[in-house]
């Protein structure tokens, strides 16, 4: 799909909650199926770049991490870190841990290496590395493994209701 497409006809090619949130909001996106090999070691995130053949920079992975007790997700390049000190202040908060699997999973709706900043099960506080504004596309995960999905970066922080900052770090 080049496009984004009716909401009857995502809900026909298994659609996920992130495909058909963009689709409900008219957002144009692109959709990258690939086969994701679970034997890999490059990283979900380094595998999704390598199989839709796009430079890593380009494509984003979310993360959430609790602040002062809160969840929040963190967007950055699949080649960087979260800064988790970064992210903390962004969001006004004072310190920053990653936040557990189980606990990102049950908040988003999601399983690691397939979670998405779009379509989570109840919104979160984002934060979008500011380096997606540098770029035309920029891809993030489609909401399962093996799935990623283009959009512009001003429609990302958009449908996310995000704010952008500096976050990540290499």
């Amino acid at each position: 799909m080049s496009k984004h497409a009716k909401k009857d006809d995502h809900a026909a090619h298994g659609a996920t909650p992130a495909i058909v949130a963009l689709a409900k909001a008219g957002v144009v996106h692109t959709v990258h199926p690939y086969e994701h090999d679970p034997s890999s070691d490059l990283g979900y995130g380094l595998e999704a770049a390598q199989a839709i053949g796009v430079e890593p920079a380009k494509v984003f992975k979310t993360l959430m991490a609790s602040v002062d007790g809160h969840l929040v997700v963190g967007v950055v390049p699949v080649d960087r870190t979260l800064d988790l000190k970064a992210l903390a202040h962004a969001v006004g908060g004072k310190k920053a841990t990653m936040a557990e699997k189980a606990a990102a999973e049950r908040a988003t709706g999601y399983v690691v290496g397939g979670i998405s900043p779009l379509g989570q099960r109840s919104p979160h506080t984002t934060v979008v590395d500011s380096s997606a504004l540098t770029h035309d596309t920029v891809y993030v995960s489609g909401g399962r493994r093996g799935l990623d999905i283009g959009l512009s970066p001003t429609d990302l922080v958009t449908s996310t209701s995000a704010k952008t900052a500096d976050i990540a770090r290499v």
